[in-house]
C-alpha cells in the first residue's frame, strides 16, 4: 500500500512538470485531427444511418414515440446523433490510449528514471514493435468488450462498473507492461506482473473511473450536440490527460518495485575479515610478586 500511494502521489507532481505538458499536445493534437476529419466527413452519413435503423426496429421506434410525448416533439431529432456519440466514443478513448502509449509513455518512463532511479540498468527485455502489437491487440479485445457489453450499459448500476473496468484492464495491460519493457528483462517483468497483478489492476480501475469521467461532459443532451467539435476535442484533452497520469503512475510503481526487486536478488556482501593482531607489540609483562 505505501508503494501505491508513494507513486500515486508522486504521479501527480509530474503531471504538472513543463516536459509533460509539452508531450501531451503531440497525442492530443493527431486524435483531435482524426476525430474532427471523421466527423466533418462522415458526420450526418452516420446520423443518417443510425435514425434510419431506429425507425425501422418496431419497437424502437413506438418507444421512442412515447418517449417525444414527454419530452418533447425535438426528442426523436437528439436520439440519433448521441447514439453516433456514444458509439464514437470507445474509439476515441481506445485511440487516446494507443497515442498516449506509443508516443508519451516511453519518455514518461525515461522521465521518471532519470529523476528517481538514475543508476537503474536497462536491460531492454520487450522490442518497441513487440509492445506496439500487444498494445494494438489488447485495445481490440478492450473494443469488443464494450460492444459486447453495450446492450447492458442500460442497466443504472451495470453502466457504472462495467466500462470503468474494461477500460481498467486496458490500461492496466498496456501501461504496466510498457512501463517495464525497456528496464526489465523478460524474468523480471514475468515476476514483477504476477506478484503485483492486483496492485496494478487496481490502478488500471482507479484510472479507468477517472477515464469515465470526460464522457460526462456528454451528459447535458442537445446543448453540447451544438458545441460538439469543441466538446471533442475537450473530451480527447481529458483523455490524454487521464492516460498520461496513469502512464506515470505505473512508471514510478513499476520502477520502484524493479528496484526493490534487484535489490532484493543481489547477494549479502560478506562480513568485514577481523583485524589481526600486530606482530610488533611484545607482550605483557607478568608481574613479579
Amino acid at each position: 500500500m505505501r508503494l501505491l500511494l508513494n507513486s500515486f502521489w508522486r504521479a501527480l507532481v509530474y503531471l504538472v512538470f513543463p516536459r509533460v505538458i509539452g508531450l501531451s499536445f503531440l497525442p492530443l493534437v493527431i486524435a483531435s485531427a482524426l476525430a474532427l476529419g471523421l466527423g466533418y466527413f462522415y458526420w450526418e452519413a452516420a446520423v443518417a444511418a443510425v435514425r434510419q435503423t431506429l425507425e425501422t426496429w418496431y419497437l424502437v421506434d413506438s418507444a421512442l414515440a412515447w418517449l417525444e410525448g414527454f419530452a418533447g416533439s425535438g426528442f426523436r431529432a437528439v436520439v440519433a446523433p448521441l447514439l453516433v456519440v456514444a458509439m464514437a466514443l470507445p474509439v476515441v478513448i481506445a485511440v487516446s490510449l494507443l497515442l498516449v502509449a506509443l508516443l508519451m509513455t516511453p519518455a514518461l518512463v525515461s522521465l521518471v528514471r532519470e529523476r528517481r532511479f538514475p543508476h537503474l540498468e536497462r536491460r531492454h527485455g520487450a522490442s518497441f514493435f513487440y509492445s506496439m502489437l500487444r498494445s494494438l491487440v489488447i485495445t481490440l479485445v478492450a473494443l469488443v468488450g464494450v460492444l459486447v457489453t453495450m446492450p447492458v450499459w442500460l442497466i443504472p448500476p451495470l453502466m457504472l462498473f462495467i466500462p470503468p473496468l474494461i477500460w481498467g484492464w486496458m490500461t492496466a495491460q498496456v501501461m504496466a507492461y510498457d512501463a517495464l519493457a525497456d528496464h526489465a528483462d523478460k524474468a523480471e517483468r514475468k515476476q514483477i506482473l504476477t506478484e503485483h497483478r492486483w496492485p496494478l489492476l487496481l490502478i488500471g480501475i482507479v484510472t479507468g473511473y477517472l477515464g469515465a469521467a470526460p464522457t460526462l461532459i456528454w451528459a447535458f443532451g442537445a446543448i453540447t450536440l451544438i458545441f460538439a467539435p469543441f466538446m471533442i476535442v475537450i473530451s480527447i484533452w481529458l483523455y490524454t490527460v487521464v492516460f498520461a497520469f496513469s502512464a506515470l503512475w505505473f512508471a514510478h510503481y513499476a520502477l520502484d518495485a524493479l528496484t526493490r526487486l534487484r535489490a532484493a536478488a543481489e547477494p549479502a556482501p560478506p562480513p568485514p575479515p577481523e583485524p589481526e593482531p600486530p606482530h610488533d607489540v611484545p607482550p605483557p609483562l607478568l608481574p613479579i610478586y
